[in-house]
């Protein structure tokens, strides 16, 4: 398909991507009447395109100044099992971890309770601090049962724990989950390199097998400002 050939905003929309995939924040982008001329547009139609990229994140608009390129933030769709390494590189950003824990240890009585294991079980624990380019976006801690210890031996500082499961014949399948806003307290502050109080987006998951035998109960603490949270909804 080309240019020609597809609705004028989205036209418009691939351009101003393009400009933002080349220029810095902070940068500014054509205007509103600069892109009407050089697209033969209405405003309307310039202001639908770049309204799109205003919601995700990449550009903010200042009234009676002009529209700048936004401090890249990390878009995840959470209508989508993927893992946080399947994200980034999705992306455009390099995943990385730093272990904060890495243990087997006597489950919870809820952790056991998601998981369907027996009391007093042992449960795989891992805590990490995610990266998206070397920069501290997530704190996150994943409880697998005692079968799928095996991981603790992967690398999972650079490589994906659904990899690492995966290997083992565990195929994370389906997921349920919620999504809540917390403040940031010390040590998240600290970790996340925020104030503390700092707004965070908390995601908990139940992850089950192709068997729908439940693998995974993990809880993300994402920082607020870093991430834009995808949703489609259907009728």
């Amino acid at each position: 398909m080309t240019t020609r050939s597809i609705p004028r905003h989205q036209a418009i929309e691939r351009h101003l991507r393009s400009r933002i995939a080349n220029s810095q924040p902070g940068d500014a982008v054509e205007s509103d009447s600069d892109l009407t001329a050089l697209f033969n547009v209405s405003r309307m139609t310039v202001r639908q395109a770049a309204q799109r990229l205003a919601d995700e994140g990449l550009i903010y608009r200042v009234p009676g100044v002009g529209t700048f390129v936004a401090e890249p933030k990390v878009h995840r769709d959470i209508a989508r099992l993927r893992s946080f390494t399947e994200e980034m590189a999705r992306r455009g950003a390099v995943a990385g971890s730093r272990i904060l824990v890495a243990e087997l240890r006597t489950g919870s009585t809820e952790e056991l309770a998601a998981l369907h294991l027996a009391p007093r079980a042992k449960v795989t624990h891992v805590r990490r601090l995610r990266l998206a380019d070397d920069k501290p976006v997530a704190i996150e801690n994943v409880v697998l049962p005692m079968s799928c210890s095996a991981v603790l031996a992967e690398d999972l500082e650079h490589g994906s724990l659904h990899d690492a499961l995966r290997a083992l014949g565990e195929i994370p399948t389906n997921a349920s989950g919620t999504l809540v806003a917390i403040n940031a307290d010390d040590e998240d502050a600290e970790l996340l390199a925020v104030a503390p109080g700092t707004a965070l987006l908390v995601e908990e998951r139940l992850i089950v097998n192709e068997s729908g035998q439940p693998l995974e109960k993990t809880q993300t603490r994402y920082a607020g400002d870093e991430f834009v949270f995808h949703v489609s909804l259907a009728r």
